[in-house]
């Protein structure tokens, strides 16, 4: 029979933000307990029973409640917005004998084959949804991609799932990814404003300069002639 960490709770009977304000200055965290069919519990736990709860690495917890032993799982946490500190806590009860559907992290283990060859690994999905036993749920689940090949993808069909476990997300479902590294694209230069006014100004200039010393010659050219007839008549 597997063990599991044992979280002490007790009860509380008042309820509001007043009342939740005394039980965090006393160094508890205000707490639900619910279970389908059965009325919900306001509980408080002890600080540091539930951070040595959370650091033990199990996501089963036994707990007695109205003296009677059961085992819930953390459905959810708010914390405060400045001191990220746990403020409320949901628990739900789960049987050990009835199936049901978590959420697991997924964890990248090995260097791929892509990567080695300047691939780039980028990871599609952090979390799976698997469904098992309460006994069974898995910490993590770990994804091996030192097969990963450049231009090709891991989904959630290829992971490898313990004994017990069976898989609930798609298995389509991309888990990481290798792909080449974008090519740089070189900016094209820009053209500076006014530039090609200039240059059209510089053309129309050196056009009539050079108009302009055609003027000039022909004039040089008229003079000689009438020189040379001076010079006959003389």
């Amino acid at each position: 029979m597997a063990s599991y960490y044992k979280l002490p709770t007790e009860e509380r009977s008042g309820i509001g933000t007043g009342s939740a304000r005394e039980i965090r200055r006393n160094g508890k965290i205000p707490a639900n307990y619910y279970y389908h069919g059965e009325p919900n519990q306001n509980l408080a736990i002890d600080k540091k029973d539930f951070l040595h709860a959370v650091k033990s690495g199990q996501r089963v917890f036994e707990c007695d409640i109205n003296g009677e032993t059961v085992f819930t799982m953390i459905k959810d946490a708010q914390y405060h917005p400045v001191t990220e500190e746990v403020i409320h806590v949901d628990l739900m009860r789960v049987r050990r004998d009835e199936k049901m559907t978590v959420s697991i992290p997924i964890v990248l283990e090995g260097e791929s084959i892509g990567a080695s060859e300047g691939g780039l690994i980028t990871q599609a999905t952090s979390t799976i949804e698997i469904e098992c036993l309460p006994t069974d749920v898995p910490e993590n689940l770990m994804a091996d991609i030192s097969s990963l090949e450049l231009n090709s993808a891991m989904t959630a069909a290829d992971l490898v799932l313990p004994a017990d476990v069976s898989l609930v997300s798609p298995e389509d479902t991309t888990i990481v990814t290798c792909n080449p590294p974008k090519a740089e694209v070189e900016p094209e230069p820009e053209l500076v404003e006014g530039e090609e006014g200039v240059e059209g100004e510089d053309s129309e200039q050196a056009e009539g300069e050079e108009a302009d010393g055609d003027t000039d010659s022909k004039k040089d050219s008229s003079g000689d002639a009438d020189q040379g007839e001076t010079s006959k008549e003389s």
